[in-house]
């Protein structure tokens, strides 16, 4: 029997607090470590940062990703999007389960505003064929959005099976719950907060979540319970509340 599954997503805004005050990427392993999850989608992952190395002196040596997992998921992906002089920053999945295949889908609409999608297979323990999560992080603006939820339906009605469990989570950008039309609809999925009768949820700015920018999605499950984790402590963390949820693989799965 396939267990039941503990997700997460974060946009962790490269490790420092809001409005960049103060360097907090020792305080959130810390926190990311109490929610106990089983895969956890990251987004806004400083990959490099010579500057912040140099000026920081606690800065880990280690990817932020590699740094964030250490001794409790033992597999990791990160999807490098944003390429400077002193460094990169992408997204990334944390896994407790063996991560198959990964690979990171360029959705930039706009040069400017650099996005990819980091589509992984992993390996879960009872259920027979991989599970496919993708981390997002999409765009500020809603053309360029419209054209990234294409971009990714169309990849994963290509190369992953319609009836394949799948969960998409991240920073959608989508205040205004495009996502439902333009992509949950097309691949069959459902969001944790709308399974249980209500909206997605409020999850930005995370001290008092006004705007319903995170999700998670799913498909190929039934929702235990999900949780948006705002205020102290999480507010010292990120601009963004942390999403979370447990997920009961349905019997096909």
């Amino acid at each position: 029997m396939a267990p039941t599954l503990h997700i997460a997503t974060h946009n962790i805004h490269k490790g420092f607090s809001q409005f960049n005050r103060r360097m907090v990427v020792h305080e959130l392993r810390e926190r990311l470590r109490t929610l106990d999850a089983d895969i956890v989608f990251l987004q806004e992952v400083q990959g490099l940062h010579s500057g912040h190395a140099e000026e920081h002196d606690t800065w880990p040596d280690q990817p932020q990703h590699e740094f964030l997992a250490a001794d409790v998921w033992r597999s990791t992906a990160y999807g490098r999007n944003v390429i400077y002089e002193h460094g990169h920053h992408g997204n990334a999945i944390l896994s407790r389960y063996p991560i198959i295949a990964s690979h990171n889908q360029d959705v930039t609409h706009l040069r400017f505003e650099r996005r990819g999608l980091l589509h992984c297979a992993i390996e879960i323990p009872g259920l027979a064929r991989p599970l496919h999560c993708v981390c997002v992080h999409l765009s500020l603006f809603g053309r360029s959005r419209r054209r990234q939820f294409d971009a990714l339906a169309s990849r994963l009605e290509a190369i992953v099976p319609a009836d394949a469990p799948l969960v998409i989570a991240g920073d959608f950008n989508d205040w205004r719950n495009r996502a439902h039309d333009l992509l949950a609809e097309r691949l069959g999925l459902t969001e944790v907060f709308t399974d249980r009768g209500g909206r997605p949820q409020r999850s930005f700015p995370s001290s008092l979540p006004l705007l319903r920018l995170d999700r998670i999605y799913f498909r190929g499950f039934d929702v235990a319970s999900a949780d948006v984790h705002f205020g102290r402590p999480w507010s010292r963390i990120s601009d963004h509340a942390a999403l979370s949820a447990h997920l009961l693989p349905l019997a096909a799965g």
